[in-house]
């Protein structure tokens, strides 16, 4: 059997009882027409960033996407179109754009994982979402059993958020289409940390490579950009989405908590309710699931924790925030045989 800590960032998870690895659309297809046919359980695996599987592993079958390539038209008035293999590390196809003058991805460096999974979660940082770059997602229904294009619009996307998390399980991404402008700018920067470090106003534009550099440091420096020698990268990054809460709620918070409007609603900081209710950075020492040493939104398995150890950690930390706040987290990473 495959132990699923090999293919996680944690570097936890137990055995599957079954671990394909498919390099091709044809092939995703058939192994999702014959688990589904069956009746047996089947777990979608990209670059395994955003995910807890439990200790006792998964019994059923994993299906780790591994198709790659990257086809692009220029020649639309537009700017560019990119075809991108769910497959793909992330991150390369960010370094990518940059290199080719495609400007949009740059705010998100760093962040691990597929291209695959970048929709799903709407991945983002430092005030930029996928959602603004895609145009289009090519997926594999399992509700209707055939292939089934759907565009920006019918992703339904919000904070975190998607049709494809909103309905769990219905949509394999085989792969997604990017529209981006030309040119080596990058985007307007809109939020006030990137900002300060490029020296710039915040809706004013840096160099999509100057913008790149400064994410990464950034990322570095909160042990956000994974790196094997690093235990503080041992971890699935933000364990926990930022609240977004009625006026109401948030008014309740004290004068100097975070508050950003989204909406009618207000979006305040989990990194704040964290370290604000009393867990530092490094808490629980001499722990084996410990916060980061360098950001209290990561847990990491510092000493070969276990998922268990790693939950434990889960449940202090939100129990302690909802206690002192009235705010209760919800996890970002998906939790597989696992419950908060």
């Amino acid at each position: 059997m495959t132990e699923l800590s090999a293919h996680t960032t944690f570097r936890v998870g137990g055995p599957a009882r079954r671990f394909v690895e498919a390099t091709s659309e044809d092939e995703i297809c058939g192994v999702v027409k014959e688990c589904d046919s069956r009746g047996e359980p089947l777990l979608i695996l990209g670059g395994g960033s955003n995910v807890l599987i439990a200790d006792e592993g998964f019994d059923g079958t994993v299906l780790k996407i591994a198709t790659r390539g990257m086809e692009h038209n220029s020649e639309a008035c537009y700017g560019v179109e990119v075809r991108v293999g769910a497959g793909e590390t992330w991150d390369d196809f960010v370094a990518h754009c940059v290199a080719q003058q495609w400007s949009g991805p740059e705010a998100m460096s760093g962040i691990p994982g597929s291209v695959g999974a970048s929709p799903i979660q709407n991945i983002g940082a430092y005030g930029a979402e996928v959602a603004s770059l895609v145009q289009q997602v090519r997926t594999w229904d399992r509700r209707t059993g055939g292939i089934r294009t759907l565009f920006a619009t019918d992703c339904d996307f919000g904070y975190r958020t998607s049709v494809f998390k909103q309905d769990p399980g219905r949509f394999v991404i085989l792969r997604v289409t990017y529209q981006m402008p030309l040119g080596h700018m990058g985007q307007p920067i809109r939020y006030p940390e990137l900002a300060d470090a490029l020296g710039v106003e915040c809706g004013q534009r840096a160099e999509a490579t100057r913008v790149r550099e400064e994410v990464l440091r950034i990322r570095r420096g909160k042990g956000m950009v994974l790196d094997d020698e690093d235990r503080d990268s041992w971890s699935a990054g933000s364990f926990f989405m930022n609240p977004i809460l009625t006026e109401e709620q948030a008014a309740a918070l004290p004068e100097d908590a975070p508050r950003y409007p989204v909406g009618d609603r207000v979006k305040t900081s989990a990194a704040w309710l964290i370290s604000s209710a009393g867990f530092p950075r490094g808490h629980a020492p001499g722990r084996r699931a410990r916060l980061s040493s360098k950001h209290v939104l990561a847990l990491t398995n510092h000493d070969g924790a276990s998922a268990a150890d790693i939950m434990d950690l889960a449940r202090e930390v939100r129990d302690g925030v909802r206690a002192r706040f009235g705010v209760t987290l919800t996890p970002e990473v998906n939790l597989i045989g696992l419950n908060l």
